[in-house]
């Protein structure tokens, strides 16, 4: 296989671990931003300091986030606070489970990071502005 064709397919598989990351944040996000009073009260039930403020923060990282990876916009900010928010919810809600319980977890924390390590690839609002 030629060296075009390789990255070539690299930038098609980024494109498509940003479509499934942006999507999954973006519905998670508009879910905690439509039912923020339920999310308060689950974060106070498992003890997140400043749990009112912590969910609007969440939601937001959330939705905004998952709209700027699914575009590939200045992907490294979005894909890092992602991370984080996958660590805590893991280390909140998941340890001590079964893996089936934090598996989407970890697969979504791992795809973040690899986000922020390989950035958004060719087909991004990030190729488009460093061309322009």
């Amino acid at each position: 296989m030629s060296n075009l064709t390789t990255n070539q397919n690299k930038d098609i598989a980024v494109l498509l671990l940003r479509l499934g990351v942006g999507i999954i944040f973006i519905v998670a996000g508009w879910g905690k931003l439509t039912g923020i009073e339920g999310v308060q009260g689950f974060f106070g039930d498992i003890g997140i300091p400043l749990a009112g403020l912590m969910a609007w923060v969440v939601a937001i990282v959330e939705f905004a986030g998952g709209i700027m990876v699914l575009a590939g916009a200045y992907i490294r900010i979005p894909a890092i606070l992602l991370a984080i928010i996958m660590v805590v919810a893991i280390l909140t809600t998941k340890v001590g489970q079964d893996f089936s319980a934090y598996r989407l977890d970890l697969m979504l924390l791992l795809a973040n990071v690899g986000l922020a390590l390989m950035g958004s690839g060719r087909y991004s609002f990030d190729d488009k502005l460093q061309k322009s």
